[in-house]
């Protein structure tokens, strides 16, 4: 009897694994072949679920951002107390996570990335955790200064 698998499940499994290989090499240092063996599959097995190497990173946000926006509200919180949480949650892995962005976008155009679908998908992700903080009047600007701050904290050594 052949093996049933479910793709779908299968694909996000991949994904899963992939996204930290991209965290821990960049954006310019994957490559298909690099994420099949470290998935333990051959990099046609790896193409038979993701045409290309922007496919494979479009699934891993979106298992990234899909898991993102879980716990950062808390009812009988404060706004602040909310926000504080959100903070340290994208403080942890922000160096990383931003040169990561940074060699993605690297070479694209602002039209290209407003156009990418795996920036659209990690913004309106973040704009829906910071909204539901702070509601939809206030969030792009509490948003830019929560990024703002992360990156001077970052910039800074702090």
């Amino acid at each position: 009897m052949p093996k049933i698998v479910d793709h779908q499940a299968y694909s996000q499994q991949l994904a899963q694994g992939a996204a930290g290989y991209f965290s821990d090499h960049g954006y310019a240092g994957t490559s298909m072949r690099k994420v099949a063996q470290h998935l333990g599959l051959s990099k046609s097995a790896l193409y038979h679920y993701f045409a290309t190497k922007e496919d494979l990173f479009l699934a891993c946000t979106k298992q990234v951002m899909g898991a993102f926006d879980a716990d950062f509200t808390d009812p009988q919180a404060t706004e602040q107390e909310n926000l504080q949480r959100l903070t340290d949650a994208l403080r942890q892995d922000f160096a990383r996570e931003m040169a990561l962005i940074f060699d993605y976008l690297r070479g694209k155009t602002r039209p290209q990335i407003a156009e990418d679908e795996a920036m659209q998908v990690a913004m309106s992700t973040y704009r829906r955790v910071v909204t539901t903080i702070v509601g939809d009047q206030r969030a792009e600007e509490v948003l830019a200064g929560l990024l703002g701050t992360l990156m001077l904290d970052y910039l800074t050594g702090k």
